[in-house]
């Protein structure tokens, strides 16, 4: 069934409404609901189903503006369930306001199901990213609060005006009351309707590149590794990698993320993991997802190698927390096109891929319904407390040894109370920023175990020649600081903890003392350490520094109870493990 999308009421204080249109009486509806105020796109209101789509007037006939938004919809249709609809802006066309840098020429703002509900903003806007559709800037968020919103200034020549919508969802019959808009005074500002005029398409920006890959569209290697930073002849070589990786992903019929970091890592999947990360991370990708990709092309060949069945569920539930397991099967699969003569590791791949699927592990993040579940439970729990239960649990899901929420509620108990120390472990090569870094934390640090400090105090900071002896000195200061540090006391190490076995050293000790460990990971690329390396007061030699980023390999998904994603400001840009 065709639904007519409402018309939108105008703000008491909007100046752009004409005769024709309808204003809300009153804002009783908004007022004390939290709202989101989304940029007005000039474009035409356009509604996609699982088999089709119109514009506003539900018998609208063909027009050339509108070739691209049912392209979209067919790559896309499939995934949206009977009975509902998802309703945008076809910016394809260009009207009043010429557009140069979009994400995309369809931007979705609501998504109504089968029972004519809207759902709530965070839902639609998941629900679209999975999709591949972008959603208008967010220009506020709030408890409603009419001097906050009449104080929004807009550039009026690139912007028509903005949209306020309760962020809970609700019912059509609720619309009027839910939704209103102000737009600019004169805001048709053209001659002639641009449906009679020649159809001048809006400019799409960088990201449209991310965006069209998530919602279907075929990719040029080049053009995606060029919108990423990167030299796209350089990589382009790897082309039929990441149409293969592609083809597996769309057998699956999953969009969204997975799509766009299946390629990207299939682009990349020769290149030193670490440094992927923070190469991609301080690019237009953006930190969650430039790890994501990273952890991709450092798992995927462990599913070449033969894994004792008796440990296989848990190791693919282990890598499911780190990457999407339908991503890492195609892209094991599809490096191995070229290399016929590695028919085992071939048949390894396809054996984990059954097992996975078997297993309920090939659905997307099959982890979340417990985390969900635990969110609820433990909604009233401090978030330290509620972090490690969360932690644990999942550790617990992952290795078989419980499947409900019941169950993780009651195997959590232990730690509901806090009453356990901190370890914040610090990683990151030299110059990342780890010492400024704690410096900055916040609350009761107990003590903080810096092996350049300890390096100091026997004469040099930057001797390197040391190290077991450091190591020794530190761990053993370490063990004493978390055993002194009372509930709740944080104990920092600052070292570089390059890698795992490095790592595990410092966690044992963690372990032993029942501390909850959170391990802030710097991802800052390797030109800038070089360069702050070189104004530092204390230098490391370059051939260490060189001898570092070699060796990076920063912590997966679950290796602590919470991971701190950090990047080259020092500011934390993603996270691991928070409920």
């Amino acid at each position: 069934m065709r639904v007519h999308y409402p018309r939108t009421a105008h703000l008491p204080w909007s100046p752009g409404a004409t005769s024709d249109d309808i204003r809300a009486g009153d804002l009783r509806g908004l007022a004390g609901r939290e709202v989101v105020v989304t940029e007005k796109l000039d474009g035409e209101n356009t509604t996609l189903y699982n088999d089709g789509l119109h514009a506003r007037s539900l018998d609208s006939a063909h027009h050339p503006s509108r070739a691209w938004v049912k392209a979209l919809q067919s790559r896309v249709g499939s995934q949206i369930p009977d009975g509902w609809r998802v309703c945008g802006e076809n910016m394809h066309a260009r009207h009043s306001i010429a557009y140069g840098d979009l994400d995309s020429w369809f931007y979705g703002f609501s998504v109504w199901d089968d029972a004519d509900h809207c759902l709530n903003w965070d839902a639609t806007v998941r629900f679209l990213r999975g999709l591949g559709i972008p959603t208008p800037p967010v220009l506020w968020r709030g408890t409603f609060d009419e001097t906050a919103v009449r104080a929004l200034r807009l550039d009026l020549a690139r912007q028509e005006g903005y949209v306020v919508r309760a962020v809970a969802g609700f019912d059509r019959a609720e619309f009027t009351a839910r939704v209103a808009k102000w737009v600019r005074p004169n805001h048709v500002q053209t001659d002639t309707h641009w449906m009679h005029a020649e159809i001048v398409p809006n400019g799409l920006g960088r990201s449209s590149t991310f965006w069209a890959l998530r919602s279907g569209a075929s990719v040029d290697a080049s053009n995606l590794l060029t919108a990423l930073n990167l030299d796209g002849d350089v990589y382009a070589r790897h082309d039929p990698v990441i149409e293969e990786t592609l083809g597996r992903v769309d057998a699956t019929h999953r969009l969204g993320d997975v799509r766009l970091i299946a390629a990207i890592a299939a682009a990349l999947h020769h290149e030193d993991r670490g440094s992927i990360a923070a190469r991609l991370a301080a690019g237009p990708l953006g930190m969650p997802l430039a790890r994501r990709v990273a952890d991709l092309v450092g798992l995927f060949g462990r599913l070449h190698t033969p894994f004792p069945d008796e440990q296989r569920r848990s190791g693919l539930a282990r890598m499911s927390l780190a990457a999407d397991l339908v991503a890492l099967h195609a892209i094991a699969e599809a490096v191995l096109r070229t290399k016929p003569e590695d028919a085992a590791a071939r048949e390894q791949v396809q054996w984990s891929a059954l097992y996975a699927e078997d297993s309920g592990l090939l659905v997307p993040e099959p982890w979340q319904p417990l985390r969900d579940g635990l969110r609820t439970e433990l909604a009233d729990l401090p978030r330290d407390a509620a972090n490690r239960c969360w932690a644990q649990a999942r550790a617990a899901w992952a290795d078989g040894r419980l499947a409900s929420v019941e169950e993780a509620v009651a195997a959590t108990w232990k730690w509901r109370g806090g009453a356990f120390p901190q370890l914040i472990q610090v990683v990151g090569p030299s110059g990342s920023g780890k010492s400024r870094f704690t410096a900055g934390l916040s609350g009761e640090v107990a003590c903080v175990v810096s092996m350049d400090d300890i390096r100091q105090e026997r004469g040099s900071r930057a001797d390197q020649r040391s190290n077991p002896e450091i190591l020794t000195a530190a761990l053993a200061r370490l063990e004493s600081a978390l055993g002194d540090a009372g509930a709740g006391a944080r104990v920092v190490w600052d070292a570089t903890g390059l890698n795992r076995p490095q790592r595990n050293l410092v966690l044992r000790a963690a372990h032993a003392a029942d501390a909850y460990v959170t391990q802030a990971v710097f991802l800052v690329d390797g030109a800038v350490l070089r360069a702050r390396n070189a104004t530092r007061r204390n230098p490391v030699p370059d051939a260490v520094l060189t001898g570092q980023l070699h060796r990076y390999q920063p912590p997966y998904p679950a290796e602590a109870h919470r991971i701190w994603y950090l990047d080259g400001a020092g500011a934390t840009a993603d996270a691991d493990g928070e409920l």
